[in-house]
């Protein structure tokens, strides 16, 4: 669900006004056609916010009742995440058991054409009512993708998108896997009835979290996944507007219940005790990034896979009046101990590349869209992070088909069991070098996450001066990142 904020006033520039309102004017009385009053207000407004960094965007009257009705992850159209990069859509990532993810969209995919026409250049709010429809239509897709030399022709035929987040099996070992696709409203009470049930209510001897291709949602939900496995009262994340005092977010029921009942209730003791896993990637964004972030901070699990997509940023909506609104990033958020990963992204314990032979997908991270937000704490990251990107970009080695997550021939997911129970872990190819093991003892050399989760108690993070302010009153608890995140679903 989107925060809603309230209306707001502000001074006016009037002398840039009165320019504006001269140009309104000139093109009214000499443009080649008519143009209504409407059409060039709502142009400007878009032009105004969709300028303003990939997240923010003005939403009409159609745009401004989809946001208002669409809290319950229950949609028309094809289920994919996009983003904006160079005048062109690009899929961020395709949502799990969605016609996107069946007819084979795969993350990195460029939209050029839909039903034949060009998208180079469409305001993103533009493409999403071309890419949304009745269930049963059907949609043509022509895109770009890095591993083929011509454009892709693919049809999806669009349905209601119902996503079912969690998911849940018993690995050999007494390991237990669970991978959540998105952050919904049901996703935390979901995950503690997957808890209460894995391994028939035996202890497990290891966890693995797979939040891979999870491209976020809900703050209330990432909060109740990241509550499930630390102490009750510790902070999970933090949110900093511009002028406003730092709000902290903390693991009590209030924070991630809405009906203020505890779903976490009745968990099993080993829940938090048990050694974990978090599976991460590059199109892991937002309410991943802050589940993984506090399981790193507090050491309670080992992050594997690659550097996440690093979309550290809030939205909420403002409406403009009854029927339109803007999408407005108003706050950045931090981890427990004050990271901010926005353009920069969570960095994995261990890196493992998605195959042993390589990477499958040239992800775009936050870094590598157009007027992206910067990262206050580290300036001089954005540029080093996209050398980087660049670089990665030009060694990934291409797959030809989707992967499966969760299968027998998921790599990372072998490596994650591997550590779990004290065996060789196997890299993979994370550059020019050939694959390389390292071992249990050799990993915690570098960093103890992955044997901390034994421990009586980990040690709360202390957080930096700046967010040790006190909780200002009446905090919105459902502050979130935007209809289900940041990013647009289709």
């Amino acid at each position: 669900m989107p925060a809603w904020a309230q209306k707001t006033s502000s001074e006016l520039p009037y002398e840039e006004l009165q320019r504006f309102a001269r140009v309104f004017a000139t093109i009214k009385n000499n443009y080649v056609e008519p143009v209504s009053d409407q059409e060039l207000i709502e142009s400007a407004i878009k032009g105004l916010v969709n300028d303003l960094d990939p997240h923010s965007s003005f939403l009409d009257e159609e745009e401004f009742e989809e946001m208002k009705e669409s809290t319950d992850g229950e949609f028309g159209g094809l289920g994919i995440e996009i983003g904006v990069e160079a005048g062109f859509v690009k899929i961020i990532a395709p949502i799990e058991d969605t016609p996107a993810a069946k007819a084979g969209i795969m993350p990195g995919d460029l939209i050029v054409k839909i039903n034949g026409e060009n998208t180079e250049g469409k305001p993103l709010n533009d493409v999403i009512k071309q890419l949304r429809g009745e269930p049963g239509t059907e949609i043509l897709l022509t895109v770009s993708r890095t591993s083929a030399e011509e454009p892709i022709d693919i049809r999806i035929v669009r349905d209601i998108i119902q996503i079912r987040s969690v998911r849940s099996k018993m690995l050999p070992n007494d390991i237990g896997y669970i991978r959540i696709s998105q952050f919904q409203e049901r996703t935390g009470a979901d995950l503690a009835e997957h808890l209460k049930t894995l391994g028939k209510g035996k202890p497990l001897k290891g966890l693995v979290l797979d939040l891979r291709n999870d491209p976020g949602g809900l703050l209330n939900a990432a909060i109740g996944v990241s509550a499930a496995f630390i102490e009750a009262n510790k902070l999970v994340v933090s949110t900093k507007a511009r002028e406003q005092e730092m709000q902290r977010y903390m693991a009590v029921a209030s924070e991630y219940a809405r009906d203020e009942s505890d779903y976490l209730k009745g968990l099993p003791d080993w829940v938090r005790k048990v050694p974990m896993v978090v599976l991460i990637n590059v199109g892991s964004a937002s309410a991943s990034e802050i589940v993984a972030g506090a399981l790193q901070d507090y050491k309670r699990a080992t992050i594997m896979g690659n550097r996440s997509f690093g979309k550290g940023s809030v939205q909420v909506v403002i409406p403009l009046d009854d029927n339109t609104g803007i999408k407005l990033t108003t706050a950045r958020y931090y981890t427990p101990l004050g990271r901010s990963i926005q353009a920069t992204g969570i960095q994995p314990d261990i890196i493992v590349s998605d195959t042993e032979t390589g990477d499958l997908f040239s992800f775009p991270r936050e870094v590598d869209l157009s007027d992206h937000l910067g990262n206050e704490q580290q300036p001089e990251t954005e540029e080093e992070n996209r050398v980087k990107s660049d670089k990665q970009k030009k060694t990934l080695k291409e797959a030809e088909s989707v992967f499966e997550f969760g299968s027998a021939e998921d790599f990372q997911l072998k490596q994650a069991v591997n550590f779990l129970m004290g065996k060789e872990v196997n890299q993979g190819v994370i550059s020019k070098e050939k694959p390389k093991g390292l071992t249990r003892e050799e990993m915690e050399a570098v960093n103890p996450a992955g044997s901390q989760s034994r421990q009586e108690k980990p040690e709360e993070p202390e957080a930096p001066e700046n967010q040790k302010e006190a909780v200002p009153d009446g905090k919105d608890k459902n502050t979130s990142d935007i209809k289900k995140d940041g990013n647009t679903k289709k």
